[in-house]
């Protein structure tokens, strides 16, 4: 990660505080930290933690409040297969996969950028899935009062494929839904066009 990448983000006073615990950590692990290779290694875990665990510094709401545009526009809006990259909070250990995410405006659109934004916003956080699904839906539900709003995340955990069960294919699915999209048909036909290839 590079200075710009980080600018704004990570705080020199929590960094030098991390690297002390990071520091015990492999200590505690049987390592020795002041050998070649783990020398630089508790300022990047530290570093890259608190890169990781960003979102908490962005208000998503106000991300979507900021760019809000007067719309006559009543059918579905859909962004699909947004990255995302989160950390378990019980293992704290990546998980990572796609959001799809649709709204049915009521007056008002926001910038589509804003929707990935989102999702980054709430990721980037120690998380569990299935939370994360809910707070998509309910910021996009309360920033712009659309007729409906539908989140379906696909993610692979590696709290699941490195240890515990150690299974390597397993995807988590979870859903949330809202308005128009908790009737059948309105949420079959957002299932239709996340799951079709139209390239």
């Amino acid at each position: 990660m590079d200075e710009i990448e980080l600018n704004g983000i990570v705080n020199t006073t929590a960094t030098a505080e991390m690297e002390v615990h990071v520091k015990e950590i492999l200590t505690l692990l049987g390592e020795d930290p002041n050998r070649e290779g783990l020398i630089k290694t508790p300022n990047r875990v530290a570093t890259a933690l608190q890169f990781t665990t960003h979102g908490y510094q962005i208000d998503p709401i106000e991300v979507v409040r900021s760019a809000i545009f007067t719309e006559d526009h009543n059918q579905m809006v859909i962004v699909k297969d947004i990255e995302l990259y989160s950390m378990c909070e019980h293992h704290m250990l990546p998980f990572f996969g796609k959001a799809h995410v649709a709204y049915i405006p009521n007056g008002k659109i926001t910038g589509l950028s804003k929707i990935a934004r989102v999702v980054d916003a709430y990721s980037r956080r120690l998380q569990v899935q299935e939370r994360l699904t809910v707070q998509i839906r309910d910021c996009l539900q309360e920033a712009l009062n659309p007729l409906g709003v539908a989140v379906v995340i696909e993610a692979k955990h590696m709290c699941m494929m490195m240890r515990g069960i150690q299974k390597q294919n397993s995807v988590t699915t979870t859903s949330a839904f809202t308005g128009e999209f908790e009737k059948q048909a309105t949420r079959s036909e957002f299932v239709k066009l996340i799951s079709a290839n139209l390239s």
